[in-house]
Order: structure tokens, then C-alpha cells, then sequence
């Protein structure tokens, strides 16, 4: 190989990276810890280096250019390759003490996972767990999180999944609003009553139709992405709403509308990437984890 070729630093190609997938320099700064000035000379010597220009300011924004998006695909390959050197160093760890990062979503880290946590607390309290409660999937490879708890099995040869149980989830509404509307007998009832939605109901709906309901747009005052906003919504007696059965029995405000209307049902997959399995502190809690939730 020609080690003479590679005339370029890979911190400036990972500045450049991060700015096109952030879209700005102010945030690419933020995501990398260094200062917007730092990050713009690191760019700009790239720039210099590779002989072309990366990006055209937009108003207050970037945008890349025809040659960046040339350059774009190879620098990730050159990122993941990184994060799997730094995922094997890591994975060499024996020491039980330190950060694992755990990503699961807004409804898991707010009603199941507390709970579980404080028992792990209890047995290694030399382990600190970061939560990062989101709806999106985190990515494992590039070292978004170290464990993920996702409702889907990952395909990806890289991670590792073991299927934790399965959860129900059924529609609740708060016992105010069966008061102020009338208890509901039979599914035609549910066809003008109010449901809260998502941002993206289209799937909702759909699920919703076949378990018998007809039911529109016009039927969800209230769409919000964010399961903690739905599940308040739905105890505030705004509308119906759908939620773990573990959770949603364990609310005196609540009840179930109509037991007679089937569960959506609920995967629990406890996924991490393959190289990790070998760390030790990864693997107690991946483990743990995974003895959790089959007792729930």
C-alpha cells in the first residue's frame, strides 16, 4: 500500500462527516465537544488538503456539494470502521465498574425500567446506567448506545438479540371520561369517540381497523409522537389511548375500554453489538436485563 496517498487528517474527515449529517456547524460543534471556530479550521483544512470545496453557506445553514457528496459515503465507511476498532478495544475491558448506556423507549424508560435499575443498583452499585429514553432506534454500531431494548428484531449480522417476553398493550381511558361519555358496549360506540393519536396515525389507525374499529382522522383531537404526553393526555380524561398492560393496570385513573377488544401485542428484544458481549460489565447488565424483563 501506498501510505504516502492518504494526505488527509481524520479529524478534519470527521469534522466534515458530522457537519453534513448535522447540517450546520453549530451543531456538528456540539455533537464533536469542540468549538464552532475549531471545528470550521478543521473543515476548512480539509478543504485545503483534498484540493475542493465541501460546503456552500445557505442563509444560516450548509450545504454540501456535488464533490462532498462524491467523498461522503467513503468517509462513513472510514467512521464505522473506527467505531468497531474502538468497539473491540473496549470489548478487551474485564473491569465491572463504569457507564453503560442503555437506549429504550420513552414508555420502557419512564414505567419499566426504573424499577429493574434499582435492583442492578443494589447488586454492582460500581455501574452507572445513562438512559437515552427516545422513540428512534439508536444505532449500536456507531456507539449510540450499548444496549438498546427494541419492540423489533434487529436483522443486522453485527448485533447480538435475545427476545425478552411479550407484552401486551391495550386501550385505556380515564375513568372520568367513560363518565362523561358513557360506558362503551360495543365497538360501533368507540366510532365517534375520541382517541389520542400520533404525529404519524396512519399505522395506528390501521392496527385500530382491524381490531374491528372504524375510525378517521376526525377522531384524534390530539397527536402527539411522545408516548409520556399520550399516556397523560389519556389519564387527564382527554381521550382513548393505548398502553402497556403492566402499566396501565397499575393506574387508578385509568381502566381498560372493552376487555373484549384483542392486545396489540408487544416484542421485547434486548440487542446489543456482538463485539460488546465480551466486555464484562456490558455483558452483566445485558444479562441482567434479560432475567428482568422474563420475570415480568
Amino acid at each position: 500500500m501506498d501510505w504516502n496517498s492518504i494526505n488527509f487528517d481524520w479529524n478534519r474527515a470527521r469534522a466534515f462527516l458530522v457537519a453534513a449529517e448535522e447540517g450546520s456547524f453549530s451543531s456538528a460543534a456540539k455533537a464533536l465537544k469542540v468549538t464552532q471556530s475549531t471545528l470550521g479550521r478543521q473543515v476548512s483544512g480539509l478543504e485545503q488538503e483534498l484540493g475542493m470545496t465541501l460546503f456552500e453557506r445557505v442563509g444560516k445553514g450548509i450545504e454540501i456539494t456535488a464533490g462532498g457528496l462524491k467523498l461522503i459515503e467513503y468517509v462513513k465507511e472510514m467512521s464505522e470502521a473506527a467505531n468497531r476498532l474502538s468497539i473491540a478495544a473496549s470489548g478487551q475491558s474485564s473491569s465491572i465498574e463504569g457507564t453503560v448506556v442503555i437506549s429504550a423507549s420513552e414508555a420502557f424508560s419512564v414505567f419499566l425500567l426504573p424499577p429493574i435499575l434499582q435492583k442492578l443498583r443494589q447488586k454492582e452499585p460500581g455501574i452507572k446506567i445513562e438512559i437515552v429514553a427516545t422513540n428512534e432506534s439508536s444505532d449500536l454500531r456507531r456507539r449510540e448506545a450499548d444496549i438498546a431494548i427494541r419492540n423489533f428484531m434487529p436483522k443486522h449480522p453485527d448485533l447480538i438479540a435475545v427476545k425478552s417476553l411479550d407484552l401486551k398493550a391495550y386501550l385505556y381511558a380515564s375513568k372520568d371520561y367513560l363518565k362523561r361519555n358513557g360506558k362503551i358496549r360495543r365497538k360501533s360506540d368507540l366510532n365517534t369517540a375520541d382517541f389520542i393519536g400520533f404525529s404519524d396515525n396512519t399505522k395506528y389507525i390501521e392496527g385500530l381497523k382491524e381490531l374491528g374499529l372504524n375510525l378517521s382522522d376526525d377522531n384524534f383531537p390530539f397527536l402527539s409522537e411522545n408516548h409520556i404526553a399520550h399516556w397523560s393526555l389519556v389519564r387527564s380524561g382527554a381521550g382513548i389511548g393505548v398502553m402497556m398492560e403492566s402499566v396501565g393496570e397499575q393506574d387508578p385513573l385509568v381502566e381498560k375500554v372493552m376487555k373484549s377488544i384483542p392486545a396489540f401485542p408487544v416484542e421485547t428484544w434486548i440487542v446489543s453489538h456482538r463485539e460488546l458481549k465480551t466486555n464484562r460489565r456490558i455483558r452483566y447488565v445485558f444479562d441482567f436485563l434479560v432475567d428482568a424483563f422474563k420475570e415480568k
